[in-house]
């Protein structure tokens, strides 16, 4: 059965992997909930979750989850205690503390861009993560920590990537980068965006130029009469004493 149970958690974490960018070390964004399974359950959070996940992890929490933990008073002093082990995420909420759950879900955001692993034992936070697409969800159940099967949401983003209907965070990412390289940011794109007002200029200096007239046609060429003879003109050469020819003067017949 445990071995079963790794081959389905290798599975899922490449799935995670190769549709949406999860890279080691793994991020669990843990709560009160979880912790108080963990110690119900006798499990070491800090032994067993690397093993199961095959590959190195961090451990952390909001501040959120911890006031709640303050709140509820003795029964959960255990749970708290495990808790602030964990490194402390910033949330904003930092002034004005809400539900644990409330607050696991914005740090979610709609895409999971911090590509958290989510571990509770909270049904409100597992109803809620189940409309983000790419969220992994632990949860324990029979003394054991289980990472459950990707969410229809995370399937159905999948498949509209393939179809190219969607981008994928992977590509997201790649393009930001490429942008900041080039130095284009959103206010840039913003600015291309809009038509630009043209500016008045000065006129054309060769359009102010007098136009020149228009040079007066030639006359058409006189045609002759008919009847009228055409005259004709030749060129008599002679000869020279010294044997040169020289033209002889024109002779005009009429």
């Amino acid at each position: 059965m445990k071995i079963k149970r790794q081959k389905q958690a290798k599975k899922t974490i490449s799935f995670y992997k190769y549709n949406f960018s999860f890279r080691e070390p793994f991020q669990i964004l843990i709560d009160g909930t979880f912790c108080q399974a963990a110690l119900k359950n006798k499990i070491q959070i800090k032994e067993q979750m690397p093993k199961y996940l095959m590959g190195e992890v961090q451990l952390c929490t909001t501040n959120c989850a911890l006031k709640e933990l303050e709140t509820l008073g003795k029964q959960l002093y255990g749970a708290k205690i495990i808790l602030q082990r964990f490194q402390v995420r910033k949330c904003p909420h930092f002034k004005n503390p809400v539900p644990a759950s409330e607050c696991l879900l914005s740090m979610l955001e709609d895409t999971n861009p911090h590509h958290y692993f989510v571990a509770t034992q909270d049904h409100a936070v597992t109803t809620g993560l189940k409309k983000i697409p790419g969220v992994p969800l632990l949860y324990i159940i029979l003394n054991t920590i289980v990472l459950d099967k990707p969410s229809q949401t995370s399937l159905d983003h999948v498949q509209a990537v393939q179809l190219g209907e969607l981008v994928s965070p992977a590509q997201q990412q790649s393009i930001r980068s490429l942008k900041e390289e080039q130095g284009i940011s959103l206010k840039d794109g913003e600015r291309r965006g809009k038509k630009r007002k043209r500016k008045q200029s000065n006129p054309n200096p060769l359009s102010c130029l007098k136009k020149k007239k228009k040079g007066v046609p030639t006359p058409p060429l006189k045609k002759t009469e008919q009847g009228e003879k055409r005259k004709r003109s030749r060129h008599k050469k002679r000869k020279t004493e010294g044997g040169d020819n020289m033209s002889a003067p024109t002779v005009t017949n009429t």
